[in-house]
């Protein structure tokens, strides 16, 4: 008895066929329920059942270790941003609180936090001599 070639290779392809489908089937159902638990975290948020963010903005060493730690380290020690540890020395809170706002030519870019934030930032820096 002489047997078709095909057979083998149509039922595989079959297989992978049907297998396809499936996966996006459950790909489907999987986005919808991500994209619902993703509009549920947004009204959390909204709500401000999200977490302490209200809170780090009072709090400068919050606010510092936030925005700034990843530059100049998080005990102020510097890294690939300059030490901080005694910067209330060699600048005045007014100075400190220019340079968060605006930045420096040498690197540090401006804006990384509001007027208010640079403010408590620059007080609580202004302190480290």
């Amino acid at each position: 008895m002489k047997r078709n070639p095909v057979i083998p290779f149509a039922i595989i392809a079959v297989l992978g066929i049907l297998t396809m489908i499936v996966l996006s089937v459950v790909g489907i159902n999987q986005y919808e329920d991500i994209q619902q638990a993703g509009e549920e975290g947004s009204q959390q948020e909204e709500s401000g059942e999200g977490g302490g963010d209200e809170a780090a903005a009072d709090d400068p060493e919050a606010i510092f270790q936030n925005n700034c730690a990843s530059c100049h380290g998080g005990d102020l020690s510097g890294g690939a941003g300059p030490n901080l540890q005694e910067v209330g020395s060699r600048y005045s809170k007014d100075e400190i609180q220019e340079i968060v706002i605006n930045g420096t030519d040498g690197g540090m870019p401006g804006g990384l936090v509001g007027d208010s934030e640079a403010e408590m930032l620059a007080q609580w820096l202004s302190e480290h001599q």
